[in-house]
């Protein structure tokens, strides 16, 4: 028992029931930690935007050059884009629906650091630089791969 329930002050007091519910259920949703899966999730929201990044420096290197495929390379290069930019799209709005926020990045030595908020629970990911490059690579083969099947098809 409180003080304040012991002074019976409180017990006059008009409270609706929706608001009794909200307070109740703000005790019950405790801060969670994240899935497995939501933490992919986050490591995917990191590498995306660094994985468009390289896709356009290699849009604008195409275009300024003189090679007879100009043209197949910047349409393949637009698709894998495009991809790329609807998977982010998909993904900003499964965190959106699961209230995973992540912020800006800090970089010490060789390790990329965000923070990340999951359904209250804070907590910061480190990333090392050459472990961003080999996932960028292995994801990039793979939109690739997916590219030259539509085009074989």
């Amino acid at each position: 028992m409180t003080k304040l329930d012991a002074n019976n002050r409180w017990g006059s007091k008009m409270a609706l029931p929706e608001h009794i519910e909200q307070y109740e259920a703000r005790d019950d949703k405790k801060a969670t930690r994240p899935t497995t899966e939501e933490l992919t999730m986050i490591r995917d929201y990191v590498l995306l935007p660094h994985m468009l990044t390289m896709v356009q420096r290699s849009i604008d290197d195409i275009k300024n050059s003189t090679n007879i495929l100009k043209r197949l390379y910047l349409l393949s290069a637009e698709v894998v884009m495009t991809k790329i930019t609807k998977d982010l799209y998909d993904l900003r709005r499964e965190l959106t629906r699961r209230s995973i926020k992540i912020h800006g990045d800090e970089q010490v030595d060789m390790v990329v650091y965000y923070r990340y908020v999951c359904r209250g629970y804070e907590e910061r990911i480190g990333i090392v630089r050459e472990v961003i490059r080999s996932e960028i690579s292995i994801r990039l083969a793979k939109y690739i791969s997916d590219v030259v099947n539509k085009i074989k098809a």
